[in-house]
């Protein structure tokens, strides 16, 4: 027992020798944390000439390393390095990792050459890309996410370290819906007061698109108007992805116009099969808000002629204007307002590039839309297209004066006012089977709304 003592006693002196200022750290904690821990016995315990002693002798275990190997072990502890990013149009593979804090040669000449890293990586802007370091920068794993599709999927590549080098794979995986709740005060526009409180532009889109046969959203807002709205988000590993045509549904939105309250929520009735059961927007109450066109063929835009007679600016004479033209630069997205088969997609006469869609039949006759003047066609003829979808792009072609989307419609070859069209609603009222679901998830939305309003008032407070 005396030669393991002595010995124990050997190691502590070499390891005071060898970590002067460790050892003083902990001896210094060990004596506050024992003069705390004293200071409050004796505040309160009797008085310690009063308490029995006894003498305990008890053999004490080597520990499993010497004192002096687990102080060197603190000299070799590593710890990782994490840091996440957007990648750019205008990135290297030096560029790239120099931006997420990564000093690897070895690294940056893998992306340079591997074809699925030049591929995810580089010229391409807007991916969400994180990486894993060590403490002094070099990479160990980099991981980049993006989606370019509608199939509810995004792309995932890997790099990763291994004993024989960097390897790369490309992942497909499901995108995730979470819930979110948003609110914004406009005092200047619709589309700078959602940038602010930090509210997606194709949610920005839906509320125009819900609310389009009831509010003015090219004229008619006002300083002080408010939206509260509850949406999806799509996630890819826990993370808001950005790309083409993934926002979420909007699942329900209040806005207040002019002190006029609007609101409104997504609904699928289960009762329901066929087109009835693809799902709708509502009133709380129970009115349906969809409607057959869409209000406008471009997002966030105005009109510069309507459907009247007007002074043509070509032909210098007074002439009825069979359309509606639509304000807007060159390359702007123009989408066809319902769903249709594209009956002609090309070059005409003074309508430039042109797209012709004819719609389901109704029930006076056959219905069908233009787009003209295009700097660009998506589509081709024949093929199917859906209420919302991008077909084309703003231009200038043909008989124009400067770039501006000329739209209209027609029923029965006769020229009808798209305006007046798109007022029309299309969807039964519910059914009464219908009716309690409905009415528990307006229940349910309603509170959800007023948590939105709250959390914007809180942060202005």
């Amino acid at each position: 027992m005396k030669n393991h003592v002595l010995a124990v006693g050997k190691a502590f002196a070499g390891l005071i020798h060898r970590h002067p200022r460790r050892v003083s750290a902990v001896v210094a904690a060990l004596l506050l944390g024992g003069g705390g821990g004293a200071f409050a016995v004796a505040s309160f315990g009797p008085d310690p000439s009063d308490l029995p002693t006894h003498q305990i002798l008890e053999a004490v275990q080597p520990l499993a390393a010497p004192p002096e190997q687990q102080a060197d072990a603190l000299d070799f502890h590593h710890f990782r390095l994490y840091r996440s990013d957007t990648t750019r149009s205008s990135d290297s593979a030096q560029a790239l990792l120099k931006r997420l804090g990564i000093e690897d040669a070895g690294a940056a000449a893998f992306i340079r050459k591997d074809l699925n890293a030049r591929q995810g990586l580089l010229g391409r802007a807007g991916r969400s890309v994180s990486a894993e370091a060590t403490d002094s920068h070099e990479l160990l794993k980099l991981t980049a996410r993006w989606t370019t599709d509608t199939s509810g999927n995004f792309q995932r590549l890997v790099i990763q370290k291994t004993a024989q080098g960097f390897s790369s794979q490309v992942e497909t995986a499901p995108l995730t819906a979470s819930t979110r709740l948003g609110s914004a005060t406009i005092t200047s526009s619709l589309v700078a007061g959602a940038d602010t409180a930090g509210i997606p532009d194709g949610v920005i889109s839906q509320i125009v698109d819900i609310f389009s046969g009831d509010i003015d959203f090219h004229g008619g807002l006002h300083k002080g108007d408010r939206f509260s709205v509850v949406y999806q988000t799509l996630e890819a590993d826990g993370e808001p992805i950005s790309g083409a045509n993934i926002t979420g549904r909007v699942l329900s939105v209040e806005f207040v116009n002019k002190g006029k309250e609007f609101r409104a929520m997504w609904f699928q009735d289960p009762t329901a099969s066929g087109a009835a059961g693809k799902g709708s927007y509502y009133t709380l109450d129970g009115r349906s808000l969809h409607h057959a066109y869409l209000k406008s063929p471009v997002e966030f835009t105005h009109i510069t002629s309507g459907f009247s007679m007007r002074y043509h600016p070509i032909l210098h004479i007074w002439k009825k204007h069979l359309g509606v033209d639509y304000a807007g630069p060159i390359g702007t997205p123009v989408r066809t307002v319902a769903d249709g088969v594209v009956e002609f997609a090309g070059v005409q006469s003074g309508y430039g590039n042109v797209i012709y869609v004819l719609h389901r039949p109704g029930p006076d006759g056959s219905h069908m839309t233009v787009y003209a003047h295009l700097s660009k066609i998506l589509v081709r003829k024949g093929e199917s297209v859906s209420q919302g979808q991008n077909i084309g792009l703003i231009g200038e072609t043909g008989w124009a004066t400067g770039p501006h989307l000329h739209f209209e419609y027609r029923v029965n070859g006769v020229y009808e006012d798209p305006v007046m069209i798109a007022q029309q609603n299309d969807t039964p009222p519910l059914s009464a089977a219908a009716r309690p679901a409905f009415d528990r998830l307006a229940s349910s939305m309603r509170l959800q709304l007023a948590a939105a309003a709250s959390v914007q008032q809180a942060s202005a407070q």
